[in-house]
């Protein structure tokens, strides 16, 4: 339980941090560097998670694995649904995401909920960067507290 605690604390001051001196800075809405420092993360702790595991054979696989033992890892439940197209676009939706469930569920809300996807959005993509799939990774906010992370995976 104090793990928890310890990582959404971290998490809030991160995105507080970075908010606030890009306010300061007068740059309105650039996440990028709440995502490299989730990329950096994810790129870092997947070595520790696959460090005994077989190679994936497909990149289906290493989704089903960010989806369950990845995520369950790190918020602690598995992702609620995956979709795909199977044409390298895949949706995983997250219906009580674990960063969005503290606040409010009204409208007015939803402004702020990008600043705390971002995170997340470059730990997936730091993940399959390391297993070695160049991906985009963006989030989707319809309602609080729910999440859709889309996925395009880049075949070379």
């Amino acid at each position: 339980m104090a793990d928890e605690c310890i990582f959404e604390f971290l998490h809030s001051e991160i995105v507080n941090f970075v908010v606030n001196k890009d306010e300061n800075d007068k740059k309105d809405g650039d996440l990028s560097k709440l995502e490299y420092m989730g990329f950096s993360m994810g790129f870092r702790l997947i070595e520790r998670l696959v460090r005994e595991r077989r190679r994936f054979e497909e990149e289906l696989d290493v989704i089903k694995f960010i989806c369950t033992d990845f995520w369950s890892s790190i918020y602690k439940k598995q992702m609620d649904t995956l979709r795909t197209n199977y044409c390298g676009v895949y949706i995983l939706h997250d219906n009580s995401f674990r960063f969005l469930n503290k606040m409010s569920t009204g409208k007015q809300y939803l402004e702020m909920a990008p600043k705390y996807v971002a995170f997340t959005c470059g730990i997936i993509r730091g993940v399959l960067a390391n297993l070695g799939y160049s991906s985009i990774v963006t989030a989707g906010v319809e309602t609080m507290p729910s999440c859709k992370f889309h996925i395009q995976i880049h075949r070379s």
